[in-house]
């Protein structure tokens, strides 16, 4: 059984992965670059090890310098967390080499389900409902007759893509070769492949993502799904679970088409099945992610299951306790991702020091975090904060409590996405389940302008307490400094011999 695991990540998900590690009484080790020597996750393990400069292709994404602190550190296991080398076939291959546990799918299934042409055709093999599309694109020729074929308009997408990277909105013909070409330059400094292929564009778009878990037995559960469709450039910056656009029937329906999506690829572990769903909830595969989604927290506090113990379990090879049936969804759950970055400012990364946190608490919320005053957000890495989870027993109240949870989180120092948030809590389209992937584009007017008053009147109040606290901070200094003054001119009266005169 797994004794020590190291975390090949950083920042909240290294914590979020040893706090369940800690609860298993499983040993953790951090590795950390040297932006992160005082990070929170390498103050919270047991063990952490340096592994090089701040830029990530120097440290976090050197596959060599993982293994050799998972050497020295004697872990029997690595969690790869999310991002870097989560998604990475030759990392699961050199940890199985290496004799090290991978707590994550088969190389296999990485590189199945990594390469989206693959990943299509293996669906269809499947059964599995994909949009209509092409296989590789070979010249722009050949994108010129695909899309005659499929009709405008058409997404084009880089074959090893993720992250809404090497992606481009094709809507009209003189457009096609300009964005042909854009997209595989993004892919190719992004992924190091430009290969490309062609789907057709799916007009008011949905975003749902199905959990799912499976053993290395052949069992495969789902633990339903998650609206991801809020997004900025094609990035999800909020999540909730149950969707309000789903039917009892439809959730049914498109969970076990997960489920047979994670089977035609021997999955085992915790991953997700993408779906892009339209208003007529016709639903179609969109990609799976082979590793714990940033959006986990939500399925968690919804169904009751740890994912990352779940995780552990599977990779410790032991066979599936969960069944289907056991597996039910209660409450509503939101997650917000919170950044330091400045939304009046297109939304520019604001790294620096954080002058003060205050973090929301209170029933129904959840924190997972990694920053504390006096840490310095680095500028190498995804500017993400936080992400704030909140619970009720409904979605209205789950949207009243994420609003009271936002409300109470301050900081200050650098510039966050906390009142963007905010807002979208109160954007009527949101507040009526009634939103797709155009939320943000929709509603921009009321998220980028909000009322100036009421943001000046939050800001004061925060400005005056910091303004009160610095003309204490100042009187308490001078009432020491009088203090020692006199102290001094006695201690020098009693030398001299002054109190005889």
């Amino acid at each position: 059984m797994i004794k020590k695991v190291l975390i090949a990540n950083r920042g909240e998900i290294a914590l979020r992965v040893m706090r369940s590690c800690r609860e298993m009484g499983i040993t953790t080790v951090a590795v950390f670059s040297e932006s992160d020597r005082t990070s929170m996750h390498v103050r919270y393990a047991d063990e952490a090890y340096f592994i090089g400069p701040s830029p990530s292709a120097e440290s976090y994404l050197m596959i060599a310098k993982i293994i050799n602190a998972a050497r020295q550190s004697g872990a029997d296991a690595i969690h790869p967390g999310y991002g870097f080398l989560s998604e990475n076939a030759e990392f699961a291959d050199r940890c199985q080499k290496e004799g090290i546990i991978f707590i994550g799918p088969s190389s296999y299934a990485i590189k199945t389900m990594g390469d989206k042409i693959t990943a299509r055709k293996t669906m269809v093999d499947a059964g599995i409902p994909v949009v209509p599309g092409s296989g590789v694109i070979s010249d722009e020729k050949d994108a010129l007759a695909k899309i005659k074929e499929i009709g405008l308009p058409v997404m084009v997408k880089a074959s090893a893509g993720g992250g809404g990277k090497g992606m481009r909105l094709v809507n009209k013909e003189k457009d096609i070769v300009s964005s042909i070409r854009a997209a595989q330059s993004e892919a190719r400094a992004a992924f190091g492949d430009d290969t490309i292929y062609i789907e057709k564009y799916i007009k008011s778009p949905h975003h749902i993502e199905f959990q799912i878990l499976g053993d290395k037995y052949g069992n495969m559960i789902h633990l339903f799904e998650r609206e991801c469709s809020v997004q900025r450039r094609h990035q999800k910056v909020v999540e909730e679970t149950p969707s309000p656009l789903m039917t009892p029937e439809i959730r049914k329906e498109m969970g076990e088409c997960a489920v047979a999506a994670a089977k035609a690829v021997d999955y085992s572990g915790a991953g997700t099945i993408e779906f892009i769903v339209d208003d007529n909830l016709n639903y179609y595969f969109l990609e799976m992610n082979t590793r714990l989604q940033v959006e986990h927290p939500i399925t968690e506090r919804v169904v009751g299951v740890d994912l990352v113990k779940q995780q552990i379990n599977i990779a410790n090879g032991l066979e599936l306790e969960l069944k289907q049936e056991d597996i039910c969804q209660y409450g509503h759950a939101i997650e917000c991702r919170i950044y330091a970055e400045d939304p009046e400012n297109n939304f520019m990364p604001s790294p620096g020091v954080i002058k003060h946190i205050t973090e929301p608490l209170g029933l129904g919320v959840r924190h997972d975090g990694y920053v504390y005053e006096g840490f310095e957000i680095p500028i190498h890495y995804d500017p993400l904060i936080s992400k704030l989870v909140v619970w009720a027993k409904t979605r209205e109240e789950a949207i009243a409590r994420m609003k009271r949870a936002l409300y109470a989180y301050k900081i200050t120092g650098v510039k966050t996405s906390i009142s963007f948030l905010n807002r979208i809590m109160q954007t009527p389209d949101f507040v009526k389940g009634k939103y797709n992937t155009h939320f943000i584009e929709k509603n921009s007017e009321f998220l980028m302008f909000p009322d100036k008053h009421e943001t000046k009147i939050e800001d004061v109040a925060i400005i005056a307490v910091y303004v009160d606290y610095l003309d204490r901070l100042n009187n308490l200094q001078m009432e020491v400094h009088s203090k020692n003054e006199k102290k001094n001119w006695k201690n020098c009266g009693r030398r001299l011999n002054f109190n005889r005169f």
